[in-house]
Formats: C-alpha cells, sequence, structure tokens
C-alpha cells in the first residue's frame, strides 16, 4: 500500500514544519566526593599524632560513610533528573501531537471540500455542479491515507520522536481522488461492483453541469437512472459511457464498466477498483496502489438523485438560453432570500447551458477582473453586485463601490440599499476619506471579533463587507498608500469578513504578487496580452476570446479549487433587475463609509446633541463618526484663520451666540481703538469672551503709532487671557503683523480655506490637506476636519460708534483745520456763529455777550500766536481737525495719543481745559 501524492491543497493548508525539541541526553553519573571523604581521615590522625589517644582514629571511619552517602544522594538526585526531564519530553511530544492532529483534521476538511463524494455534495447542495475533483477529471475512489502536508522536526533519535514524524507524514480517513480519463474497471461481484461505479458517475454528474460532460449507458442494467440525468440530453466536452464488459469499447471520451473477478480487463492505464471486502477496495491507478473504504449506491438512490438533478436544472430555467447570446440576469431566476454566514453564492451567467455560480466566500475570499476596455468589466461588477443584493439581505453583506474610470459604471447601484457608499475619481477627496473609513472599519470588526471571543465572522452577528473597484490601476495610481491597506486587507479579509473585487485592464504590473495570490477567484474577460491572461486564469486563451460586439461578456473564470478555467457568459444586468434587488433587502446596514461633511450646519441641530459651546460638526473617518465640535469652558480661546469669504466672521459669531458675557472688536478702527483702549485701562471681569475679527488688518487700519499701540494692547490681552480668566476669539487673513505676533500666543488654531496651497502651510495647515474646492466653514482644528456650524443672527456685534456733532459753544473756541476747509464755517456761520481768522487784525478773542466766535486757522497760523493757542488750551475750547494729526502733539502739548479719529470723515479733537481729549465730528455724517 502507498499513500496517494495530494493534489495542492487550498491555501490554508498549513505546511510550516513544527519542530520537536531535542530530549535532554542522560544525566551526568556525579563523581566520589574523595575530598570530602579524605578530610575526616586527615583530620583523625592529626588529632592521633597531637593526644596520643587512639580513639581519634575512630574519626577516620567518617571518609568511608561520606563516601557512600555522597555517592547515593547524587545516584538519587539523577533519577530525579531523568523523571523530570521524561516527563517535559511527553508534554512537548503531547502537544506536537495535539497540532499534528489539528493539522490534519484541517488537510482532511480541506480535501473533502476540494474531492466531495456523493455524500458530500448531497451534504452541502450549494457546491452542485461547481467543478471540483470531476471537473479536474479526477473522481474519489473512497477514503484511506494520502500523503499530508504537515512536517514534524525530530533533532533527536527517540523512537516516540520518529513515530510521530512518519505519522505526521500521512493523512488518514482522506479522500483518495484518482484521475479518470484514462477510464474506470470495477472488479468484483455485480451488486457491489455497480454500486461503487453508480457512486463514480454520480459524483461527476453532481460536480460538472450539463453541457461540460455527457453521461450516458450501454448496459441496459443502468441505462433507466442514467437517462434521468440531465447530462444525457445534452452533449458536453467529454462524453463518458457505462459500457459492458466484452463488449466492444463505445464511441466515449472516458469508459465505465464492471468485470467479475477473473475477467480479462480492458487493455490501456484505466483505474482499476478492486473490492476486497464489503465497503473496501484496493485501488490501482498507474504506479500508485492504495487501499480505501469505498462508496456504493443503489439504483433506487441513484433514480433518486437524478429526479432532483433534472428538477434542478429545469428550475434554473436555462433551457432557452443560447450562451452564445446576450443572457439576461432574469433568465437565472436567483433563489429566494437566505441568510448566510458562510456563503455568498451567486449565479453570474451561464456555462454549458446551466448557470454558472460563484461563492466570493468559499472560492476566494477575494476576486480580480481583468479586461480591457469594451469586454464588459464593468457590466460584469455591476450584474456580479446586483445579484448578492437579489439574494442576501443587509444583515448578511453590504458594498463600498469604488469607480475610477469616469465616475458612472456604479451610479445605477447606489440606491441599493446594501450599498454603503460610492467613491468616483471625480471626487479627490472620498478616496483618503475610504482609506480611513475601510482601516476604521478592520478595528471595529476585530474588536466585534475580540469581544465575543470568535476566531472569523461566521460567529458573530455582522454583515459581509464587499469593497469592489473598478480600474484598480487608477486607483492605486492616484493614492499609493492605498496599496498597504488592500494588501493587509486581503490577507485577513477572510477572517473578517472584508473581500475585495478588484478590476482592472491588466494584471502585469497593476496588482503585486503578494496581493494576487490571497484572489483566489479570478475572472478574465477579453485581454490584449496573453500573459495577462495566464497570469489570472492560468491559460492564454483570454487573449483569443472574440473582440465583436455579441462576444462582449464573454469571460474565463477560475475558482479557487479549479485547475482550469470555464468559459461563462456574463448576464447582463438591467434597471428592473436592480429595482427588484432593492425590494425586500432590509433595512440600511451600518455605515462602512460616512459621507462628507455637509456645507452647512445649524449650530441649534448639534447643541441638542450635547451641550457646551459648539463649534461645528467634526469628521472622524477613521472611527467613522462625525460628532460635534466643543471649545473647552475653561480653554483661554481660538484663533481662526482664513482667506476672503472662508467663513471666519461666521466662526466668531458661532461662538458669540452662545457666550453671553462677549466683548466685540470689530472692524471700524475707531471702534477697534475705543474698545483696546478701555480693555487696557480696565480688564473685563472673568468669563467674558472678547472677539478681534481681522486681527492681521488692525495694523493697516491705523497710522503708524496708533497700530503699534493697538497691536500693544492686543498681545497684552492673548497673553494674559488665562491669568485675567477670559478668554480671546480672534480672526486673520494672514499670519502677519499682529496676527504673527499673538499666533502662538492662541492655544488653538482653526485653518478655513486659503486662496493657495502656501498660504494654507503658512495658516499652520499640511500641505496635503489643502483643499481648494473646500465650502466656507470647512476647516482644520487640531488635525481634526470639521464645518463651522451657523448661529441664528444676534444683535451687531460690533456696532459703529455714535460720534457727536460739534458745535461751537458760548464765548471764543480756537478750530485748527487746514486750509480751503470751508463746510463746516459756512454751517457754524448759517447758525449766528462768528467765524474769524486767527490772524484778524483786531483782539481775535473779543465776541459780544452771549455770542459765540469760532477761532480758525492751520497749524502754522496758530503756531504764530502761541499765546492765543496756549490761552484756547487752558481756559476755552479747542478743536483739532483730524486731518491735522501730524502736528497735534506741537498743538496741544499732550503726549498719550488721543481717541483714534478717521480724518477722512470730517472728524476733530475736542480740548476743554485740562480734561481727556473726546473723539467730536465737524461735518454731519451717517454716524453723528
Amino acid at each position: 500500500m502507498s499513500a496517494a501524492s495530494p493534489p495542492p491543497l487550498p491555501h490554508t493548508a498549513d505546511a510550516t514544519p513544527l519542530s520537536l525539541p531535542p530530549r535532554p541526553g542522560a544525566p551526568a553519573r556525579p563523581p566520589v566526593p574523595w575530598l570530602a571523604s579524605a578530610v575526616p581521615v586527615v583530620g583523625a590522625l592529626g588529632f592521633w599524632a597531637l593526644t596520643g589517644s587512639v580513639f581519634a582514629l575512630w574519626f577516620a571511619l567518617l571518609g568511608p560513610l561520606i563516601a557512600v552517602a555522597g555517592i547515593a544522594d547524587g545516584a538519587r538526585a539523577t533519577r530525579r533528573a531523568r523523571r523530570s526531564a521524561d516527563r517535559e519530553a511527553a508534554e512537548a511530544l503531547a502537544r506536537v501531537r495535539a497540532d499534528v492532529d489539528q493539522r490534519h483534521d484541517a488537510e482532511r476538511e480541506a480535501l473533502r471540500t476540494r474531492h466531495p463524494d456523493v455524500a458530500g455534495h448531497l451534504a452541502r447542495p450549494d457546491r452542485i455542479w461547481r467543478s471540483g475533483s470531476a471537473g479536474e477529471g479526477r473522481v474519489v475512489v473512497g477514503t484511506g491515507e494520502v500523503a499530508s502536508a504537515t512536517r514534524v522536526s525530530a533533532s533527536g533519535s527517540h523512537p516516540d520522536d520518529r513515530r510521530l514524524a512518519h505519522a505526521a507524514r500521512t493523512l488518514s480517513d482522506a479522500p483518495v481522488a484518482v484521475a479518470l480519463a484514462a477510464g474506470c474497471v470495477v472488479v468484483g461481484p455485480e451488486v457491489t461492483a455497480r454500486a461503487v461505479l453508480r457512486a463514480l458517475l454520480l459524483q461527476v454528474a453532481l460536480a460538472q453541469p450539463p453541457g461540460d460532460v455527457e453521461i450516458a449507458a450501454i448496459d441496459p442494467g443502468e441505462a433507466a437512472w442514467i437517462h434521468a440525468l440531465p447530462h444525457a440530453a445534452r452533449s458536453g466536452s467529454r462524453r463518458i459511457v457505462w459500457a459492458r464488459a466484452g463488449m466492444p469499447p463505445p464511441d466515449a471520451d472516458v469508459v465505465v464498466l464492471c468485470a467479475r473477478p477473473g475477467d480479462p480487463l480492458p487493455p490501456g492505464r484505466a483505474v482499476v477498483i478492486t473490492l476486497t471486502g464489503p465497503g473496501s477496495a484496493r485501488v490501482e491507478a498507474g504506479a500508485d496502489v492504495h487501499e480505501v473504504e469505498v462508496e456504493a449506491l443503489g439504483q433506487a438512490q441513484a433514480a433518486v438523485i437524478a429526479a432532483e438533478l433534472t428538477a434542478r436544472y429545469a428550475a434554473a430555467g436555462v433551457a432557452a438560453v443560447d450562451e452564445d447570446r446576450i443572457v439576461p440576469l432574469s433568465a437565472l431566476r436567483a433563489p429566494e432570500r437566505e441568510p448566510s454566514r458562510t456563503a455568498l453564492a451567486v449565479a453570474v451567467g451561464v456555462a454549458g447551458g446551466a448557470p454558472y455560480d460563484v461563492d466570493l466566500v468559499r472560492d476566494g475570499p477575494h476576486a480580480v477582473v481583468v479586461g480591457m476596455t469594451g469586454a464588459g468589466k464593468s457590466e460584469l461588477l455591476v450584474t456580479w453586485v446586483t445579484a448578492l443584493c437579489a439574494r442576501y439581505r443587509t444583515s448578511d453583506v453590504s458594498f463600498l463601490l469604488a469607480d475610477f474610470k469616469g465616475g458612472t459604471a456604479f451610479e445605477p447601484l447606489a440606491a441599493l440599499p446594501h450599498v454603503t457608499g460610492v467613491i468616483t475619481d471625480l471626487d479627490t477627496g472620498s478616496a483618503g476619506r475610504a482609506i480611513d473609513s475601510l482601516r476604521a472599519e478592520v478595528r471595529h470588526r476585530e474588536g466585534v471579533l475580540a469581544r465575543a471571543g470568535e476566531r472569523d465572522i461566521a460567529g458573530v452577528d455582522l454583515p459581509r463587507l464587499v469593497v469592489v473597484v473598478d480600474e484598480f490601476a487608477a486607483l492605486r495610481d492616484a493614492h499609493p498608500d492605498l496599496e498597504p491597506l488592500f494588501a493587509d486587507l486581503a490577507a485577513r479579509g477572510r477572517a473578517l469578513g472584508i473581500h475585495l473585487v478588484l478590476g482592472t485592464q491588466r494584471a502585469g504590473g497593476v496588482i503585486r504578487d503578494g496581493l494576487m495570490a490571497n484572489c483566489a477567484l479570478r475572472i478574465s474577460l477579453r485581454v490584449a496580452d496573453a500573459y495577462d491572461s495566464t497570469a489570472v486564469v492560468g491559460t492564454p486563451d483570454a487573449a483569443a476570446l472574440p473582440g465583436d460586439p455579441a462576444a462582449r461578456g464573454l469571460a474565463l473564470v477560475r475558482r479557487g479549487a479549479d485547475t482550469r478555467a470555464t468559459r461563462v457568459r456574463v448576464a447582463l444586468c438591467g434597471p428592473e433587475d436592480i429595482a427588484a434587488a432593492a425590494r425586500g433587502a432590509g433595512p440600511a446596514p451600518r455605515a462602512t463609509w460616512l459621507p462628507e461633511l455637509p456645507p452647512r450646519v445649524a449650530v441649534d441641530d448639534l447643541r441638542t446633541i450635547v451641550p457646551g459651546i459648539v463649534l461645528g460638526l467634526g469628521d472622524q473617518p477613521d472611527r467613522q463618526r462625525q460628532d460635534p465640535v466643543l471649545l473647552p469652558p475653561d480653554g483661554r480661546g481660538l484663533l481662526v484663520v482664513g482667506g476672503p469669504g472662508s467663513g471666519k466672521t461666521t466662526a466668531l459669531h458661532t461662538i458669540a451666540a452662545q457666550i453671553p458675557a462677549r466683548v466685540w472688536v470689530g472692524t471700524d478702527p475707531e471702534h477697534a481703538w475705543d474698545v483696546l483702549s478701555a480693555l487696557a485701562l480696565e480688564p473685563p471681569p472673568p468669563g467674558t469672551a472678547v472677539f478681534l475679527d481681522d486681527v492681521d488688518a488692525v495694523g493697516g487700519r491705523l497710522p503708524d503709532e496708533y497700530g503699534r499701540a493697538a497691536a500693544d494692547a492686543i498681545e497684552r490681552l492673548v497673553r494674559d487671557a488665562g491669568a485675567l480668566g477670559i478668554r480671546v476669539f480672534a480672526t486673520a487673513q494672514r499670519l502677519t503683523g499682529i496676527a504673527g505676533r499673538i499666533a502662538e500666543l492662541f492655544p488653538r488654531r482653526l485653518v478655513l480655506p486659503t486662496p493657495s496651497r502656501a498660504e494654507h502651510v503658512a495658516a499652520g495647515g499640511q500641505a496635503a490637506g489643502f483643499a481648494p474646492s473646500a465650502p466656507p466653514g470647512r476647516g482644520v482644528l487640531d488635525g481634526l476636519v470639521l464645518q463651522v456650524a451657523v448661529a441664528p443672527a444676534i444683535a451687531a456685534s460690533a456696532p459703529v460708534p455714535v460720534v457727536p456733532l460739534w458745535q461751537p459753544p458760548e464765548g471764543v473756541s480756537g478750530f485748527v483745520t487746514r486750509r480751503g476747509v470751508t463746510e463746516p464755517l459756512e454751517r457754524w456761520e448759517r447758525t449766528g456763529v462768528r467765524v474769524r481768522s486767527v490772524d484778524a487784525a483786531d483782539d481775535p478773542t473779543a465776541a459780544e455777550p452771549g455770542g459765540r466766535v469760532v477761532l480758525v486757522g492751520d497749524p502754522d497760523q496758530w503756531m504764530t500766536r502761541p499765546r492765543l493757542l496756549e490761552r484756547m488750551r487752558s481756559g476755552s475750547t479747542l478743536v483739532v481737525d483730524a486731518a491735522c494729526g501730524r502736528d497735534l502733539r506741537l498743538l496741544t502739548g499732550e503726549r498719550d495719543l488721543p481717541p483714534y479719529a478717521r480724518p477722512q470723515r470730517g472728524r476733530a479733537w475736542e480740548f476743554v481745559g485740562g480734561r481727556p481729549p473726546r473723539r467730536v465730528a465737524v461735518t454731519p455724517s451717517a454716524d453723528t
């Protein structure tokens, strides 16, 4: 008897050698304690020499006693060490034996899946007509011993180790599959031999659909049930005939027959099965000889199975389907929806006149689809997704679709409830979000499995996720960081329930070997290069598929257990198929990919979710969440940087609407100066929020001296905010001027859209995060993308200050202005005011009782009348036009800056006695 050489095992077989630890050698015999034995003898002789007492010599007897005791103790320790070593070796041997048994169980199950017998097919009806052993020209002749891929490395020569290493190489009770191409003869008692041969033929009928193989019978004793098979009514690529011994050989590719012991056997290299007892046989297949337990079926059982296959073929509804023409998906008659944790099997087309099923779980777990432009690759992907949605509910499977060949291929599928998202190359940001979302989905599924204590998805309530990519090469080129993620998904996807379906025009140079190795399900439509066809499906035939429109949708399919590709006509999906797949599918599954943030979010909607000061809605695709972003109540503030129209002021309004105690420093320079001056003199109470809009433009709106003073005031305010218990919120277009000085003083910075990538980086953003098409309010805070919320309208945050219109008082007043100014003078004269030049020959200060006089002159004229100027400053009223601000200190002697006054709006400063100056208007305007 010899162990059969097994066919290549599925990728689940573990060929890593198991190692037995070396057994420890025999413990060394302990030495005789000569020194310890000699010491008492020497001591006794010494005492005798010193004392002369013969009794001292008795101590010499201790030497031999010590020697004997030492030898006995060493032997005891040696026995203990040997027992401990033997116990450890036995435990190690038991552990390795358990690992061997576990691997043998996995190999045995893999072989039974790849080479099912009749009982195996009937136990798993979904495997019927899915070319396995019989599709490879092999049938299971029974169960016996075959060679195992398990190896045990034994470093020693211990008999137990050698026995285990030898036993590991042999797999018992495993399917023994042999090639049937040269025919088969069953030798034995007629009744038993016929039962065994029926089982072999029914294996072929269960494994291959009608059209792939034709089964006929010349032996009249078996004709009834064979003619009832659907395989008997259609011609196929192979013809198998049950012949009778002693008759001329029929016209057949494969001949099978029964013979009595002693009958002459037909010439050739046919497999000979010689029955040696009830249920046992010796199988001779070339040079290999096997002792097996055979499978046998009675005629009644065979007739029942034949009838079931005929009914199955009729129920498939393909009798009228011509696979050389377009096949509608509706013609395949998908079965009713049924829950499944272990399969994603659907018919995607027809082969040999029968529906052709692919199971992404058992045949995959991942798939590659190649095909040149116009071959029908996108149509195949749409058909496949639709067929899966039609058979399985949303609780069983969900989809994430990526279309990188124009963005329209998957558009009809977006309405299916199973589809959680559609990514296109038209949206550059969606692919990055999908990468983050997929990583988050992996972590989520790992967590679910860990909490449930399960190793794969079959034991938990999670739908399988199928990621379908149309034009993987374009996706990889646009996002190189995606390839490691897909390689990781390919390696771990089976256990996590994540499956990849990668479509591409060519596989060479696009899909790396590590990724391709995990894509056991491979489909090739027409390709331009025979190398691509061979690399994908193992044959160059896909390069020879017709290129005319009628051949669109022809494909070669090679499933995980196949050794050869099958030609399939892919079914065509229509709008009615998609609509039917959506009906009764169940509720939408948990989103594995969240859409981008909305361009507008109401702050009231977010505050119903969580209390606090809401800034906006944060996007966390790596956690598959979108949550409100809150500002900490004890924070010191926030700097918002963004270009024109980016939503900076909206951000301030949103925050201000939620803080009752607020101070607004607006863009009006006079108001800004007044507020900053007031804040410098008297800080606001704790809990107050100060808002500064366009802080970088403060210096540009004020003269140099005022600008520097305002910048100093802002810097002190921001620096001391924490000590004062206040918060400062500011906006800036660029980090220049005062904005650059205070930027690092803010604990947090929100970067909104900017006109260019360079400005985005200068504002503190990452170059990769620049989004030129981002809507207003879309920004990045501490690495988190968010959409600033919009608050309801609030009262004017920075009202334009009302400036009093100056009217000349009773008596004499001085007015310093530029030459040529006439408007205020004429208006005053119309109201009865006497306007005189400061250079008047008579006493300019003379005035009628109760009258009003205004002395007018430019700075130079006033400087020539110092006594008069001093009199106006100290005892009367002096008004200085803001247009004469450069001469203000010379005219008034004031060292401190007066309130800022805008010269272009008819502003002036009023000096009355020793009181601080105030801003007035000498020309009426909208704010007077």
